[in-house]
């Protein structure tokens, strides 16, 4: 199986930073690193020449000019630049477990998307996070993240969970399947099959209308939130527009 790893960016370097060596230290190597930006300035382009000599990691940066919110566009130009037949998309702001990528190739079917979820650090411990704790696998240990201020028990149920009961746990979950942009995946054959993302919507809902056009079809939701893990970094959402949301659910 060829694997591409779609990450979207605009102008967040701090956070592009750790997330990309969290890619550096996976247990699946056999992937792609695609960063799907939409318009961000020159250092994000410098960042990417950096991490792409420090990490190793085979890097394509996607971008195009910063004309507003256009992330659906810039997604639709990173699937078509995708080598692998299979896509795992995330987001430039969540770190992955180190078998992130082995989850998402692991649990894999044919007509099947999967559906994972992330743990939402607050602001303090997402500053905290250094690249070597990255590296070490400190940022998703949630011993040391409850000693930087994660105390949410649901959440660390998400990190502490070995395979046999994250397996369960996905099994049991009353949380529905669904395309949700910073954890979910599947073959790039059925993404093209429904034209991709759409690119009339703006900021809101716009991954869920992907993964809805998936299921209609027939292309089967299976949940991986307690096996496909991130954690999530805090920062500020400038770009939500109440009347984009109106468009986008009649859109839906």
């Amino acid at each position: 199986m060829d694997v591409s790893v779609i990450l979207s960016t605009y102008n967040a370097t701090d956070w592009l930073e750790k997330v990309v060596w969290g890619y550096s230290v996976q247990s699946y190597r056999q992937f792609e690193l695609i960063i799907a930006d939409d318009g961000s300035m020159e250092e994000t382009a410098q960042l990417i020449g950096q991490l792409r000599r420090k990490t190793g990691l085979d890097i394509r940066h996607v971008w195009h000019e910063d004309l507003g919110f256009r992330k659906c566009t810039i997604l639709n130009r990173a699937v078509e630049a995708a080598s692998g037949d299979y896509l795992i998309f995330s987001d430039g702001d969540c770190i992955p477990r180190w078998d992130f990528v082995a989850r998402h190739v692991e649990a894999a079917r044919p007509r099947c998307l999967l559906s994972g979820g992330c743990v939402r650090l607050p602001m303090a411990p997402s500053k905290r996070i250094t690249v070597d704790d990255v590296v070490q696998r400190r940022a998703t240990d949630p011993r040391w993240l409850y000693a930087r201020g994660l105390r949410d028990r649901k959440w660390q149920l998400r990190l502490v969970s070995g395979r046999t009961l994250a397996q369960l746990l996905d099994a049991l979950t009353t949380t529905r399947a669904t395309w949700n942009g910073c954890n979910a995946s599947t073959w790039k054959s059925h993404v093209v099959e429904i034209n991709g993302y759409d690119e009339r919507m703006g900021y809101g809902g716009l991954d869920r209308e992907l993964g809805e056009r998936l299921v209609n079809a027939g292309v089967r939701p299976i949940q991986v939130r307690f096996r496909a893990v991130l954690v999530h970094l805090d920062h500020a959402r400038g770009y939500v527009r109440r009347d984009t949301w109106q468009a986008n659910t009649a859109l839906r």
